[in-house]
């Protein structure tokens, strides 16, 4: 029999991970179509068979806003300067909820996900991806009503105005993505071993909003807190939040250090998450 020259090619060919780290683009590119249907499950699923249904992309932020106005503002007497206290609220928790909506919707992918994990092949990655890109949808809406109520203090002569680092806009949303991305893989990745692990990323993300600057600027920690003022200030999520309002409110704090150091920290987080994950991913269905 004559030994055929050619090399064989295949049109699939699964093997273990050798890389360190591993985002297979090209392998992600190939399964797009399933993306792009997870991302449409996430889309209609979170608020089926509720009686509000997408309005309550509308009303978390409005109420949260309103309490914070009321609790820190008014009862506490936290100042935000010339800014109307419910729009500084509302810009810090519109940028606050797209980060924690990456970060809880990733925690759990293995734990989700474990009977089509166990069932068919595809690129593990996709499953967080879908959950970050599907939360873009709740962030526009939620932009689109920081924008209207921007438009009414602005109409009524509040003196509130963009500033050039507005540029810097999708910047900023990439870092919040990369950083809940990053996050939620390392906790999912650790729940395949420690379940409650998932009870304690609900309550860890509370406390962690209290030390992010998001019910107060960073400069009332600094001025009546000096000691600890630190803890907040170097916070990534700190420089995030006091992004978003310098750029749409020109208030705040910001500085270059602290931008490039955010975006720096959470590369490094989403590079270390996609180590873990992939690393949890070829021995997970034993453990889970």
């Amino acid at each position: 029999m004559k030994e055929s020259t050619e090399k064989d090619t295949w049109l699939y060919e699964i093997s273990a991970k050798n890389k360190l780290v591993d985002l297979n683009f090209k392998e992600i590119w190939r399964y797009r179509d399933l993306l792009v249907l997870f991302v449409k499950r996430d889309i209609v699923t979170v608020y089926k068979q509720t009686i509000l249904g997408p309005l309550w992309f509308f009303i978390q932020p409005l109420f949260t806003s309103v309490i914070f106005t009321l609790v820190f503002n008014n009862i506490a007497n936290i100042q935000t300067g010339v800014v109307p206290s419910f729009l500084f609220n509302l810009t810090g928790i519109t940028a606050w909820n797209y980060f924690t909506a990456c970060l809880t919707g990733t925690s759990n992918t293995f734990t989700a996900n474990q009977s089509i994990f166990g069932k068919v092949y595809f690129p593990r990655v996709i499953m967080p991806l879908s959950v970050t890109i599907s939360n873009l949808l709740k962030f526009g809406i939620q932009l689109l009503i920081l924008i209207a109520f921007y438009l009414y203090y602005l109409f009524i002569g509040a003196e509130i105005r963009p500033n050039a680092i507005l540029l810097l806009f999708p910047v900023y949303v990439l870092i919040m993505a990369l950083l809940g991305l990053g996050l939620g893989m390392i906790i999912s990745a650790l729940t395949t071993k420690y379940r409650d692990l998932n009870i304690l990323v609900g309550f860890g993300v509370t406390l962690l909003m209290y030390i992010s600057a998001v019910p107060y600027p960073l400069s009332e920690i600094k001025d009546n807190q000096p000691k600890y003022a630190w803890i907040v200030e170097y916070n990534p999520l700190t420089q995030i939040i006091e992004g978003f309002r310098f750029m749409m409110l020109d208030t705040g704090i910001f500085t270059w250090f602290g931008f490039l150091y955010t975006l720096a920290f959470s590369i490094f987080i989403f590079l270390i998450g996609l180590i873990i994950f992939n690393n949890t991913e070829k021995n997970f269905i034993d453990t889970v």
